[in-house]
């Protein structure tokens, strides 16, 4: 051992430093030679001098250097059993794996959190499912992802260490071509932080609005008395109901009320699934009329003022869809609750009239004017787009009909104008609207407002001015940008709405036959026959266009059907399953059918007429798509259905279109959907 110790030598700045006198003594036989030159006795004397010095520098070298790496050894001895210690007790929890995830060391810490003794070699996943092999780091990078052990939250650390540096200087082992690694693994605590976070998150603070929705209406069902007395009895819930929640509420109208909640009474609220929208309808002092609320909240802004911003978007959002819901929009998306009531129609046509002015002013402000329905448009989308540009043509306005693909369920409507001298070039296809695209072009939408599936969406780009004007309940996807949006979910069809602009538009108006043919059309298509959501005004536009020469023959006469299609309904309609005794679902063939959608949508109407059947539901296999006809009378809502698979609609008439799936996987995903609806409540069957 000691002569080992003598083979061995130092290096780096150490041995420099140990070699500092022998290079003293170098020097000093430069300056003996130079003091001979100046004088020889001198030169004597300090040569006797150097040798002393060289004699003495190498005797102390011979004497320390084993005494040097003794210390030397001694210290890295030391120093190596201290690092180990100090990291088998660190504080951390602290392992090495091997390359395939296995245990090799853990520290005291790491045993004491997952309760394994020393020596615990299996895969880290036996204690971590989570941690699979496809999470260990790939690369020297280091990965870091959270996970929960035992209640409480953790972040994973892991770093890949190689280890061929150290076989390639072994002693023991050949580490030629040893491409080898360790991985280091840290468990972070970070409970006490996310506790905290926590905490501070659920005291930020939410905005909300609530606005009666039927105020007027419910007012004008008791007696004037006593009206006072209901105005108090909703003060009093609404406030209470707020207070409850340790929330702050004023009302800023005579039907609007501002709220103030942490984001967790928003929590707690929507848990309950916002029972104050079925509270409020519990106050009667003999009102023949429910009174229903819409609420808004926002929450999750980067200030207050965006808050509101959101709150006030969400009850947009919930007065568009019918009101009686509440709707959450934070910056991420927007949630939806309630939507079981039908809206009131409104006995006022004052906001017709004021909309029918402002459409007058931007189509009068242009040179053109262009129009157009959603994809495989149907009777009431172009009955709509009939309607305006008749608006346009009484404005002396040019207009066209954007249209790219005429369905059976349409053509005997644009027969109607396609051979008429009057209705020259009315019909235009999508790179015919891109010559009339521009600034100077109105661009007025009708029966939708979700940009993506109007007829063409680059119009929505090219045109400044855009009108929208649907029925439809308001989805998260709608245009944003439009200059006029008249959306009125209680109106029968857009058909309805256009007909009661037009008779604002200006002074005994008067429409072709051919024109009021296919907006009565489109009114009753979309009510079945007048069956489903009609009002008053529904009747007082038909009544309108009776007028103005509808003729029920011919409209009756431009809707009958070819055998295929009346049997392929019937057999839609043979065919169905009674899901949980309330759902019929059925398939309709699309093979030789034009327009298998339109019947598939007839048939859901059918299968209403069956006792007990609560909604209906057709999937139509069709362009390489399933789409999904829901219709209902009035016990299901399932527009809130067909928007968890990704459509809309109204209440009791709905769809959606799903891709990439067989007839059979729609099916089951509707069946789930409807399950889970279910079983969290949001589908009520009595």
């Amino acid at each position: 051992m000691a002569s080992k110790k003598r083979n061995m030598k130092l290096k780096g700045r150490l041995k420099s430093y140990t070699q500092t006198s022998l290079y003293l003594g170098f020097l000093l036989v430069a300056v003996n030679l130079l003091v001979y030159i100046l004088d020889v006795p001198s030169g004597l004397v300090l040569t006797c001098f150097t040798l002393f010095y060289f004699g003495i520098t190498v005797l102390l070298q011979l004497y320390n250097k084993p005494i040097i790496m003794n210390e030397l050894v001694s210290f890295a001895t030391q120093y190596g059993q201290i690092q180990k210690v100090l990291l088998r007790e660190l504080e951390l929890p602290y392992a090495m794996l091997d390359e395939e995830g296995r245990i090799i060391w853990t520290n005291a810490r790491f045993e004491e959190v997952v309760h394994k003794e020393k020596g615990y070699r299996k895969s880290i996943t036996s204690l971590f499912p989570s941690i699979t092999r496809e999470k260990l780091p790939d690369e020297e990078d280091e990965v870091s992802f959270p996970i929960v052990f035992e209640d409480r939250n953790y972040e994973v650390r892991m770093r890949k260490i190689s280890m061929r540096e150290m076989a390639q200087n072994s002693d023991i082992i050949d580490g030629e071509g040893y491409d080898g690694c360790l991985i280091a693994f840290y468990l972070f605590d970070e409970t006490a932080l996310k506790i905290a976070l926590q905490e501070v998150d659920d005291q930020s603070l939410a905005v909300g609005m609530i606005y009666l929705d039927n105020y007027e209406e419910a007012l004008d069902s008791v007696e004037e008395v006593r009206r006072s007395l209901l105005t108090a009895l909703i003060d009093r819930k609404v406030n209470k109901y707020i207070a409850a929640l340790d929330g702050i509420c004023k009302k800023i109208e005579k039907d609007k009320y501002m709220v103030i909640l942490r984001k967790k009474s928003v929590t707690i609220l929507r848990e309950n699934k916002f029972d104050l929208l079925d509270d409020v309808k519990t106050v009667n002092i003999g009102n023949e009329m429910a009174v229903t609320i819409s609420i808004g909240l926002g929450l999750d802004g980067l200030s207050y003022a965006q808050n509101y911003e959101f709150a006030r978007n969400a009850i947009d959002l919930a007065l568009g869809r019918g009101g009686d819901q509440a709707v959450v929009k934070t910056p991420e998306n927007t949630i939806y609750f309630g939507g079981k009531s039908q809206q009131v129609e409104k006995n006022t046509r004052v906001k017709a009239r004021v909309k029918a002015q402002a459409l007058r002013e931007i189509i009068s402000g242009k040179d053109q004017v262009l129009i157009m329905g959603h994809r495989l448009p149907d009777a009431d989308s172009f009955g709509a787009a009939v309607g305006i540009y008749r608006i346009a043509r009484i404005l002396e306005k040019e207009a066209h009909i954007v249209l790219n693909e005429v369905g059976k369920g349409i053509k005997p409507m644009v027969e109607l104008f396609q051979h008429n001298e009057d209705y020259e070039n009315m019909i235009i296809n999508n790179q015919q609207a891109l010559e009339y695209a521009g600034g100077n072009t109105a661009l007025v939408v009708v029966d939708v407002n979700k940009p993506s599936i109007t007829e063409f969406p680059d119009l929505l780009r090219l045109c400044k001015s855009i009108v929208v004007l649907d029925h439809h309940r308001q989805g998260t996807e709608i245009i944003e940008n439009a200059t006029l949006s008249y959306v009125e979910a209680y109106a029968s069809s857009a058909c309805e709405m256009v007909s009661e602009i037009l008779q604002y538009i200006g002074d005994n108006i008067r429409i072709s036959p051919e024109e009021a043919d296919c907006m009565y059309s489109g009114i009753m298509i979309d009510t079945n026959n007048f069956m489903g959501k009609t009002g008053v005004r529904t009747f007082e536009a038909a009544a309108f266009l009776r007028r103005n020469g509808a003729d029920v023959t011919r409209v009756r006469k431009l809707f009958r059907e070819d055998a295929i299609e009346y049997k392929a309904k019937a057999d839609a309609v043979s065919q169905a399953e009674i899901y949980r005794n309330a759902f019929a679902i059925s398939t309709c063939t699309s093979e030789d059918i034009e327009s298998p959608t339109i019947v598939g949508a007839q048939a859901a109407n059918e299968l209403l007429n069956i006792r007990g059947v609560k909604a209906s539901f057709i999937m139509t296999e069709y362009q390489n798509q399933i789409f999904v006809s829901a219709r209902s009378i009035d016990e299901i809502n399932v527009q809130i259905i067909m928007e968890k698979m990704g459509g809309g609609g109204h209440l009791n008439t709905a769809g959606c279109q799903l891709s990439g799936i067989s007839i059979s996987e729609a099916i089951g995903i509707l069946k789930a959907t409807l399950d889970t609806m279910i079983e969290d409540g949001e589908l009520v069957l009595e």
